[in-house]
């Protein structure tokens, strides 16, 4: 059974910075994709950034020059590295890993007062 655990969300001023990880552990094919979904309230949930396992990138249009995607995968880790955030930067982050299966992780919350 596949497991991801988070970490790294919390209270920050506008402006600030944080680092969530997510580190998967369990049966898995290689993982190809990993990536940063968040959630805010009423609204869908939507991709914030990927990483493929060769190390290309992808980011949402709202985060690109603020965030930060890396994975270590001997650690089978990603992390996100969020800096200049913003109120509306306020969601439930959820890290998501496909290996041919699709696995998500609990979610991790990420306020940011202004």
């Amino acid at each position: 059974q596949v497991q991801l655990v988070e970490s790294g969300g919390g209270l920050v001023q506008a402006g600030g910075s944080l680092r969530l990880s997510c580190a998967a552990s369990g049966s898995m094919f290689g993982i190809n994709v990993m990536g940063w979904y968040r959630q805010a309230p009423g609204k869908q949930r939507e991709l914030v950034a990927s990483i493929f396992r060769r190390g290309s990138t992808n980011y949402a249009g709202s985060v690109k020059g603020r965030f930060t995607i890396s994975r270590d995968n001997a650690k089978n880790t990603v992390y996100l590295q969020m800096n200049s955030l913003k109120p509306e930067d306020t969601a439930v982050y959820y890290c998501k890993i496909v290996d041919g299966r699709e696995y998500w992780g609990q979610g991790t919350q990420v306020t940011v007062s202004s």
